[in-house]
C-alpha cells in the first residue's frame, strides 16, 4: 500500500483528498488541531496523525525524521487573509508567505530523500490566484505565484525522480471561502462553488496518471 502525507487534512479540501486516497493509501493526516486530526484518522481504514505547526522548523524536522519512503506529498494547508496593499502590514506578509510558501518548500526539502526513494509525487494545492492577482488579493496572490514557481523549479530539478503537479481550484465551498465572502461583503452560497470533492478528484486524476506520464498543472472551476 502506498503512503501519502496530506497537510491541512483535518477539514475542507485536505480532508476531501484524504477520503479520496483512503481506499488504497496509508495516510498521514496533517493538521494543527490534534482533536480534529484524530477524528479524521478514526474515520479512515489506514491512517495516523501528523500533528504540528508546519512553520516550526525544528519540530517539523523531528516529525519527518522516521519517514524513509513516501509515495505522495500533498500540500493543502494554507491561509488567505485579504486586504489592500495600503492596509497590509509587513507582519501579515511575513506570516502569509511563511505558511503558504516557506512551509511547503521546507517540508518538501525535508522529504525529498523519501520521495526519491519511492519515485513519489508532490501535489501543490494552489489557487486561481496563482495565475491572476486581483484588487485586495496582493499578499495572498504573491504567495500563490511563489508556490507555482516552487512547483515549476522542483519539477525541473527532480525530473525523472519525482513528479510534481500544481492544482489550481476556483472558489471552493470551505470555511476559508466563507471568510473570504464575509470580507468581500458577499453572500456565501456553497451551491455556486466547487465542492471539495471535485478538487480531490483532480488530485486523484493526477496521481493515477500512467508512470510514464505527468500532469503538471490542472485548473478546475465551478460552472
Amino acid at each position: 500500500m502506498k503512503t501519502a502525507l496530506i497537510t491541512g487534512a483535518s477539514r475542507g479540501i485536505g480532508r476531501a483528498i484524504a477520503l479520496a486516497l483512503a481506499p488504497d493509501h496509508h495516510l498521514l493526516i496533517g493538521g494543527r488541531d490534534a482533536t480534529a486530526v484524530a477524528a479524521v484518522v478514526a474515520a479512515l481504514p489506514s491512517a495516523e496523525p501528523f500533528v504540528g505547526d508546519l512553520t516550526d522548523e525544528a519540530a517539523l524536522a523531528a516529525a519527518v525524521a522516521g519517514i524513509d519512503s513516501l509515495d505522495v506529498l500533498v500540500h493543502s494547508a494554507g491561509g488567505a487573509p485579504l486586504g489592500s496593499i495600503a492596509e497590509t502590514g509587513p507582519e501579515v506578509w511575513r506570516q502569509l508567505l511563511e505558511v503558504n510558501l516557506v512551509a511547503p518548500a521546507n517540508l518538501t526539502r525535508l522529504l525529498l530523500p523519501a520521495l526519491r526513494a519511492a519515485q513519489g509525487h508532490v501535489v501543490f494545492i494552489n489557487s486561481g490566484a496563482g495565475f491572476t492577482a486581483r484588487s485586495g488579493w496582493g499578499a495572498y496572490a504573491a504567495s500563490k505565484f511563489g508556490l507555482r514557481a516552487l512547483a515549476d523549479s522542483l519539477r525541473a530539478e527532480e525530473s525523472g525522480r519525482v513528479k510534481v503537479t500544481s492544482i489550481h481550484p476556483g472558489r471552493t465551498a470551505t470555511e476559508m471561502q466563507r471568510a473570504v465572502s464575509e470580507h468581500e461583503g458577499a453572500p456565501y452560497d456553497p451551491r455556486a462553488l466547487l465542492a471539495p470533492e471535485a478538487v480531490a478528484a483532480t488530485v486523484r486524476l493526477a496521481l493515477d496518471a500512467p508512470a510514464n506520464a505527468s500532469i503538471d498543472t490542472l485548473t478546475i472551476r465551478p460552472v
